[in-house]
C-alpha cells in the first residue's frame, strides 16, 4: 500500500496557502521554472529559486534559513521526479495527486453525490468542495502529455454541470493522446443535451464508468439509495450510446447484487448491448460497506458459479467483459479468461497466505482495506505440481 497524505516537518520558510508543486531534483531546472516545482534535496548544496524544499534526509538542520523546506515522512518517501503534490502550510500536509510512475492515477473532483450507495468508498459529504475542480483545471496543466491514462472520479462528477464539459474538453486539450475514465452515476445524462454537449467535444479516448446493480429497477434504487436512479441512469446510457459516447457498466457484487446477477447480466446483454464493456467487481470494504458489511458481505468462493454463469452470458452475446477485484484462487477455471488485475497500486497488497503462491504475479490481490477487515476464507496458494 502505498500512502497518498501524509504530514511534513517544517523545517524552515512562511508559505501561508496551499500550493501545488511538480517535484524535480534537477539542479539546473530554468530558474523561471523554479517557482512552482518543489525542489528533493539530495547531496550537495540546494539551489535558489525553488518553491518548496523536500527533504528526506533525517539529520538535515535548516537552521534559521527563510527558503520553505520540509522533512518527508517515511510513507512519503517513495515521491520522484515528475510526480505533483498539493502541501498545505496551515497542517503541514502533503497529498500526493498525480505519480509520474504511476498508470493508477485518479483525480478526485468532489465528495458530494446525489446517491448514497451502501457499499460507497467514498462517502458523500454534504459540503463546498467545488474548490477541487479548480485544482483539477490546474493539475492538468502540470501532468506530461505522455500519460497513458488518467481517472476523474467523486463524489459524481457532472454535478458540475457545464464545468464538467469543460474539464474534459481542457484534458482533450492538454492530453490529446491520454485515455480518460470517468466514474459516474449517469443520471444527470437523462437529459439529452447534456449528453449531447458531451458528444460535441469529441474527446478521442474517453470512457464513462456507469454502474447497475441490478435488473430490477427496485433493487437498484435500493443499493444506491435514491428514488428513480435506475431509470435515469438507463435513460443516460442511452443517451450517451446515441451521442457516441464509450460506456462502461460497472456492477459490483455483494450480498443485495448475487441473487440476481445473471438476470442483470442477461438484460445489459439484451438491452444494452451496444456498451462498450461491463466490468463485474469484487467488493471494496471501506466507507459505507464496512458500516454495512452484514447486509453486503459474501465469501466470493460462494458465488463462483454464479459469477462463471453471468460472464458466460456476456461472453455469448459478444460484449468485452472483465471481472475486476478478485483473487484467482477464488474464481472458477471458466471466468480467467476474463479475469483482470484492477486494483490500484497504491492501494493493493497480498495476505499472508498468499506467499508461495506461483501465480501471484497473475493475481490482482486485495485491497488493502479487506485485508484489514475480511477476505474469502478459501485463499490457497497455487504450487508447482
Amino acid at each position: 500500500m502505498i500512502k497518498l497524505y501524509g504530514k511534513l516537518e517544517k523545517l524552515g520558510g512562511d508559505l501561508r496557502e496551499p500550493q501545488l508543486y511538480t517535484l524535480s531534483s534537477n539542479k539546473n531546472l530554468p530558474e523561471r521554472l523554479r517557482s512552482n516545482h518543489a525542489f528533493l534535496v539530495g547531496e550537495g548544496q540546494t539551489p535558489e529559486g525553488f518553491g518548496v524544499c523536500l527533504t528526506k534526509d533525517a539529520t538535515l538542520d535548516a537552521g534559521n534559513s527563510s527558503r520553505n523546506i520540509y522533512r518527508l515522512p517515511d510513507e512519503l518517501r517513495y515521491l520522484s521526479d515528475g510526480d505533483v503534490v498539493r502541501i498545505n502550510p496551515s497542517n503541514n500536509s502533503l497529498h500526493t495527486l498525480f505519480r509520474g510512475n504511476s498508470r493508477h492515477n485518479t483525480i478526485l473532483l468532489t465528495e458530494q453525490c446525489n446517491h448514497y450507495c451502501l457499499m460507497c468508498s467514498q462517502p458523500p459529504k454534504d459540503i463546498d468542495d467545488f474548490w477541487l475542480m479548480d485544482e483539477a483545471m490546474a493539475l492538468l496543466e502540470r501532468i506530461p502529455p505522455e500519460t497513458t491514462n488518467l481517472g476523474f472520479s467523486g463524489g459524481e462528477p457532472t454535478l458540475y454541470g457545464s464545468r464538467f464539459i469543460d474539464l474534459i474538453r481542457r484534458t482533450k486539450n492538454l492530453l490529446p493522446t491520454t485515455h480518460i475514465d470517468v466514474l459516474t452515476n449517469g443520471r444527470s445524462f437523462k437529459d439529452p443535451d447534456f449528453a449531447k454537449a458531451l458528444g460535441l467535444v469529441k474527446h478521442p479516448s474517453l470512457t464513462l464508468g456507469i454502474p447497475i446493480y441490478s435488473d430490477d429497477p427496485v433493487r437498484h434504487d435500493y443499493v444506491v439509495q435514491a428514488e428513480g436512479a435506475f431509470d435515469e441512469t438507463v435513460r443516460g446510457i442511452l443517451n450517451l450510446k446515441r451521442e457516441g459516447q464509450r460506456v462502461e457498466i460497472r456492477v459490483v457484487i455483494h450480498k443485495q447484487t448475487i441473487e440476481r446477477l445473471v438476470e442483470t447480466c442477461e438484460f445489459i446483454a439484451r438491452n444494452l448491448l451496444f456498451v462498450d464493456h461491463v466490468a463485474l467487481m469484487g467488493l471494496e470494504i471501506t466507507g459505507f460497506t464496512r458500516a454495512n458489511l452484514d447486509k453486503l458481505w459474501i465469501d466470493p468462493y460462494e458465488y463462483r458459479e454464479k459469477l462463471a454463469d453471468a460472464t458466460h452470458v456476456l461472453n455469448s452475446y459478444g460484449i468485452n467483459t472483465s471481472v475486476y477485484n478478485h483473487q484467482l484462487c477464488v474464481i472458477a477455471k471458466a471466468v480467467e479468461a476474463n479475469y483482470t488485475k484492477s486494483i490500484s497500486d497504491w492501494k493493493n497488497e497480498y495476505v499472508e497466505a498468499c506467499q508461495g503462491c506461483t501465480r501471484m504475479t497473475e493475481c490482482g490481490g486485495f485491497f488493502s482495506s479487506s485485508k484489514l477487515h475480511r477476505f474469502s476464507d478459501h485463499i490457497r496458494p497455487f504450487r508447482t505440481s
